[in-house]
């Protein structure tokens, strides 16, 4: 008899042509799928033989738009919780990494995935910074040469989201229109990312025409028809799993063109909740069909990124699969394999054990501020005492986009009173040791009441947040960043209440999944205590400083008018 690495009996096998379970054993050779074998004839010598005793085997998931940063784990960390919840492989866009270490900080993420128990893929930044150098202080810069340089890197397979997409449609000289235009004459069809909520019509045709032809952010239904009827492969992370979305997809049997992604997930939720399975499994309890739903997190994702060896299960295919009881219930694989060998067993409530991955010595010294004093958190105008009318940064509790709201404060001895007016202070300080800067703003709305909250994770430039009503403890908040060489803590009345230690470039954690989301959850925890009314306080605070996102943000060279793309200033009028 012919010998074989693995046999799996007696499963009901899902097949991707068909869209249906079949009962089937399984065989395995040299860490790909060789028989699928419906009529049960034993026909070789396996290694090792499992029965499945009639559980459900699909192709393991794939994930192809994430951000391995936003979990604040490093690739082997992430990984090893992946292959928990049934995903094999991953497309992460490191953009986080890339905006505080440039090209170092990517090549170093993808010799950190080397050991993990699943296949990481990259794509190559495409909006580093993600305005200007005239808006935002980075660490990193990913121009043309840079991108050229990662495009011949094994693992890397797209380019990342682009998301000033207001920009590139009109004339312009900027590096990524530069690439764009590389990549039609040297490498026509290259897998290429969109970032591009609200874009319509006329503008939406200019983004494709550029080659741009996937978009995951959030949409209206009429957006999401406009993309997929002109060819935009759709991905649907958790916030458009939208009934209309949804049903409009199964109604015109629309499949093929779309998967699920997860985008952002934090470690808290993965530590809790799950990675891609989880998206999945909400689609199929709205209503999805669940045979649809597993096509559209293993075929379809394949299908977008060119692994045309992978999400499959037929002769010859990576043999990357999951052993489920019920395949209505992903959030439970009893069995995971990678290559045809077990990474994850539910019985054992362990996966592949991962090295820690040793970065470059100054990745691990990457806040670099001048010192701080008591004076730096006084606002001061060039009014000595009066009003002035100032713009402030309004929170929403539904969304990451902020408002601009006018608001009157006085003044004395050329310093604006702030502490009474029903905002908080909030200032980013330049870290990448460039300029030292500090941009000054205010906070009102859904944000924390009282307390102080401060962050190195802090989208895109990850430059030093702080945010509080009371100066002293919004000091004592820097100081500590600094000691903790980056990370996400909250303080009040001198006392440190939540803290997570991000001592990886300010943004990742070398701690486990669980330890790195049981102290994420606190911090968590902590501002909604502290009076943030928000469906994801983290997210909201890391992306107060993003200046793509409108409509109002602020960064180290101070508050920016998203819209308008400009710096405006912070005291619209004195008297």
């Amino acid at each position: 008899m012919e010998k074989i690495q693995l046999l799996i009996k007696h499963a009901k096998v899902f097949n991707s042509y068909l869209k249906k379970f079949i009962d089937a054993d399984v065989s395995v050779k040299d860490g790909k799928f060789y028989y699928i074998d419906r009529k049960h004839e034993n026909l070789f010598d396996a290694e090792h033989t499992i029965d499945a005793d009639g559980q459900y085997m699909i192709p393991g998931m794939v994930d192809i738009h994430m951000h391995i940063e936003s979990s604040m784990t490093t690739p082997g960390s992430f990984g090893n919780c992946a292959a928990k919840n049934g995903v094999t492989t991953v497309v992460s866009e490191p953009h986080e990494m890339a905006n505080v270490k440039g090209v170092r900080g990517i090549l170093e993420m993808i010799s950190a995935a080397k050991d993990a128990p699943i296949d990481i893929f990259y794509g190559i930044p495409s909006s580093v910074p993600s305005t200007s150098e005239k808006l935002e202080t980075t660490g990193g810069v990913i121009d043309f040469e840079a991108m050229k340089h990662l495009l011949g890197e094994k693992d890397v397979v797209c380019v990342g989201e682009i998301m000033n997409y207001r920009e590139i449609i009109q004339e312009n000289h900027l590096e990524i229109t530069k690439f764009l235009d590389y990549l039609r004459q040297e490498h026509p069809g290259y897998v290429i990312e969109g970032h591009c909520p609200s874009l319509m019509d006329l503008d939406l045709a200019k983004f494709l025409y550029l080659g741009i032809n996937g978009d995951h952010t959030e949409h209206t239904l009429e957006e999401v028809k406009q993309r997929i009827e002109n060819g935009m492969f759709f991905e649907i992370q958790d916030k458009m799993l939208k009934p209309e979305v949804l049903s409009y997809i199964c109604e015109n049997h629309l499949f093929e063109y779309c998967s699920f992604v997860t985008d952002d997930t934090m470690a808290d939720v993965l530590y809790e909740q799950g990675h891609l399975n989880t998206v999945v499994q909400k689609a199929i309890e709205m209503g999805f069909p669940k045979e649809q739903a597993i096509y559209c997190a293993t075929y379809t994702p394949c299908q977008r990124m060119h692994f045309y060896d992978r999400g499959v299960i037929a002769p010859g295919k990576l043999a990357d699969f999951i052993l489920l009881k019920d395949p209505a219930k992903l959030l439970e694989p009893e069995t995971v394999f990678k290559n045809g060998i077990s990474i994850y067993k539910k019985e054992d409530r362990q996966a592949f054990p991962v090295e820690p991955y040793a970065f470059p010595e100054d990745f691990y010294h990457s806040v670099s501020i001048p010192e701080v004093t008591l004076s730096d958190f006084d606002v001061k105008v060039p009014v000595e005492e009066g009003e002035v009318t100032v713009r402030a940064m309004e929170v929403h509790p539904d969304r990451t986009q902020t408002t601009e709201k006018l608001v009157t404060m006085q003044v004395k001895e050329h310093k604006i009173c702030w502490q009474k007016s029903g905002c908080l202070l909030a200032m980013v300080l330049e870290r990448h040791g460039k300029n030292g800067n500090i941009g000054y703003g205010f906070l009102t709305g859904s944000c924390q009441r009282e307390g102080t909250v401060a962050t190195t994770f802090f989208h895109d430039h990850h430059n030093l947040f702080v945010a509080g009503n009371d100066p002293e403890d919004m000091l004592f908040a820097v100081q500590r960043i600094g000691e903790l060489q980056g990370g996400f803590l909250t303080v009040k009345d001198g006392q440190i209440l939540s803290e997570l230690a991000l001592p990886v470039c300010g943004i990742l954690s070398e701690a486990s999944i669980e330890a790195t989301g049981s102290a994420l959850k606190e911090v968590r925890e902590s501002l909604i205590d502290l009076g943030y009314e928000h469906h994801n306080p983290i997210m909201s605070v890391g992306t107060l400083g993003l200046p793509v996102s409108p409509a109002l943000k602020l960064t180290d060279h101070g508050l920016i008018d998203v819209k308008r793309g400009e710096i405006v200033p912070l005291v619209l009028s004195c008297s």
